[in-house]
C-alpha cells in the first residue's frame, strides 16, 4: 500500500513509518494539517493514517475538509480519546476505522489492509464516462460494441486520469502514482503511455472521451456532454 501518516508526535511518526516500511509498503509522513493538505496535492494514497490532535488544525476538521471536497481515500484515525462519544464524532466526520492509542502494532496493519480491500472491492466495478465504459476488474475500456483491453501500467494511468475527470494531472504527479516516488527512470515514459492510451481510444471511436494535453504541465481526461436529443416530431417540416 501507498500510505500518508500525519502524526505530529515526531517519535511516533518515526516509528510507524519505520515499521510500515518493514512490512512493505511506501509511506510518506507529515506533522501539520498544512503538511497533508499539500502531500495531497501531488500524491494518491490508498490510506491515510490520521492523528487526532495537529498542531495547526485538528483531525476532525480537517477530515471534514476532505470528505466535503470530495476526498474518498480510506482514513483511519489515530487518538489518545477514548471515549465513545469521541469515537462517534470521528467516524460521522467520515472516518473509515478508529484506533486508541496505545495500540498493537499488528492490530494497526490488520485494519490498514482491511481499509484497503474494502476500498478495492469498491474499486473493482464499471464507472461510465461520457460514452465509455471502463470496466475496472476486466481492464477494459469499451464503446458500445467495441471494447480493447489495457495492460497493467496503461490500467493504473487511464485509472488516475479517471479518478479526477477534468483536472489537471500533471507529469510528477503521475509518475508518483503510476510508477512510484522512487521512479529514477525517463520521465517521458508518462507521454509515451498516454500515447497507447490515445491509440486505444481511438480504435473503440469514442466520440465524448479524449486525453487532452496541457502544454508545459501535463494531461487530463476531458469529457463532453452528449449531444442534445432532437425534438422534432414525426409531423415536423422544415422550410
Amino acid at each position: 500500500m501507498k500510505l500518508l501518516v500525519i502524526e505530529d508526535e515526531p517519535r511516533m511518526n518515526q516509528l510507524l513509518r519505520r515499521g510500515l516500511m518493514e512490512d512493505g509498503h511506501t509511506v510518506d509522513t507529515c506533522e501539520s494539517a498544512a503538511q497533508a493538505n499539500e502531500r495531497m496535492q501531488y500524491a494518491d494514497y490508498d490510506v491515510i493514517i490520521l492523528d487526532w490532535g495537529l498542531p495547526d488544525v485538528d483531525g476532525v476538521a480537517l477530515l471534514k475538509s476532505w470528505r466535503n471536497r470530495g476526498v474518498a481515500t480510506p482514513v483511519l484515525m489515530l487518538t489518545a480519546r477514548g471515549s465513545s462519544g469521541e469515537r462517534v464524532l470521528g467516524l460521522r466526520s467520515g472516518a473509515d476505522d478508529f484506533l486508541v492509542k496505545p495500540f498493537d502494532f499488528q492490530e494497526l496493519t490488520a485494519r490498514l489492509e482491511a481499509l484497503h480491500r474494502r476500498a478495492g472491492a469498491m474499486q473493482l466495478g464499471a464507472a461510465t464516462l461520457g460514452d465509455l465504459e471502463f470496466r475496472r476488474s476486466e481492464r477494459v475500456l469499451a464503446c458500445g460494441e467495441a471494447h480493447v483491453e489495457l495492460t497493467s501500467r496503461e490500467f493504473q494511468l487511464f485509472a488516475a486520469l479517471a479518478s479526477r475527470p477534468g483536472d489537471v494531472r500533471t507529469r510528477s504527479e503521475i509518475l508518483a502514482q503510476v510508477w512510484g516516488s522512487n521512479f529514477d527512470g525517463d520521465p517521458n515514459v508518462v507521454d509515451v503511455y498516454i500515447g497507447y492510451l490515445r491509440h486505444k481510444l481511438d480504435a473503440i471511436k469514442t466520440k465524448r472521451v479524449a486525453i487532452t494535453t496541457v502544454r508545459g504541465t501535463g494531461y487530463r481526461l476531458t469529457i463532453t456532454a452528449a449531444p442534445p436529443a432532437s425534438t422534432a416530431g414525426p409531423g415536423s417540416a422544415t422550410s
